[in-house]
């Protein structure tokens, strides 16, 4: 029986909990952290009465935690993963991963020194929509990848902490991170160039006092394999949870995602042409969680390498960084095309 250990009580970390908890064979929650005593009590609750604590140290000592799922602000990943490889614990941390490339260096480097998993939450190579799309891009049904665009719009208004780009590295990295993955796995390359432009069309109050900050973001990359890519990012839009992929290719087109939440449209002489749209990206990727997470816990059965690994996760904190460089300067931005571990 493995026992895992949430940092984290959030949304997020709440949706991995309950699959930990009560839809994965062979494992059970045995702890949970939060730095807010009644959010990590209510979680504990809710998991039948489990350990909790506001240390994660403390949590980390315990002999039945055997896996850590690291879902705090950014900026705290890179201590508690440590932390956490040093006392042996594998690791599912979420995006972003890490605040810069060389912190993400350093949480490789522990969980090779201590022999233990890192897998980070990009779960959107775990919908089942995005691994279709694969499938078919790999089949070469429709040619050599042209172009692809994503695009996410979320309803969600940034927390304080977030309007900070020295803190947060901004909609990016918070929003974009997936957006960032998806290019880099559909396509099988890495980025060799980009161009961002980005603005704070939504939240003006955050003007004076975080002038840097922007809640709109577009974002136009080179791969090295020639594709071409674009991410549109958004925050705090009112019509719903966007997330959508259009990919070209030479002899076909793919497409992923949609704001409508089924395919059942309505059409009145007065409404005109209406339907349901997805509320929240809870919803939409509910069961992209629950494989990833059954994905983690299979790679520490198995003895087998992450899904995605930590060299995933500090490639998608490059590009964000070099993008919000970009940004800032109004330039192109080269990167370095290293290999993958």
């Amino acid at each position: 029986m493995i026992g895992v250990c949430l940092v984290g009580a959030g949304r997020a970390g709440m949706i991995h909990a309950r699959n930990f908890a009560s839809r994965i064979p062979g494992v059970k929650m045995t702890a949970v952290v939060d730095t807010m005593e009644d959010s990590a009590k209510r979680a504990a609750e809710e998991l039948d009465g489990i350990y909790y604590t506001t240390d994660y140290k403390q949590a980390l000592q315990r002999p039945d935690v055997d896996a850590v799922i690291v879902v705090t602000p950014t900026k705290y990943h890179i201590d508690i993963v440590l932390e956490a490889a040093r006392a042996g614990k594998h690791v599912l941390c979420e995006k972003p991963m890490a605040m810069n490339p060389e912190e993400c260096r350093c949480m490789i480097e522990a969980a090779k020194e201590h022999h233990v998993k890192l897998q980070i939450g990009f779960m959107r190579r775990f919908d089942k929509n995005f691994r279709r799309a694969k499938e078919i891009l790999d089949s070469g049904v429709i040619g050599d990848v042209v172009t692809v665009k994503s695009l996410t719009h979320g309803p969600s208004t940034p927390r304080e902490w977030m309007y900070d780009i020295e803190k947060s590295n901004g909609p990016l990295a918070e929003v974009n991170s997936h957006d960032i993955d998806t290019l880099r796995w559909l396509t099988g390359s890495e980025v060799v160039s980009l161009h961002a432009m980005a603005g704070n069309y939504r939240c003006r109050e955050a003007l004076e006092k975080y002038p840097d900050f922007y809640d709109t973001v577009l974002m136009n990359v080179r791969m090295k394999n020639g594709t071409i890519g674009n991410i549109d990012g958004a925050q705090g839009v009112s019509y719903g949870y966007d997330s959508r992929v259009d990919i070209v290719g030479t002899k076909g087109n793919i497409q992923i995602g949609g704001l409508q939440s089924g395919t059942t449209m309505t059409y009145t002489k007065e409404a005109g042409l209406s339907g349901d749209v997805v509320r929240s990206w809870m919803d939409l990727f509910e069961n992209a969680y629950l494989n990833e997470d059954i994905s983690f816990i299979n790679c520490i059965e198995k003895d087998t390498e992450p899904e995605v690994t930590g060299y995933d996760g500090m490639k998608a904190v490059e590009i964000v960084r070099a993008g919000n460089e970009s940004i800032k300067t109004g330039s192109i931005v080269e990167l370095e095309s290293e290999k993958g571990e």
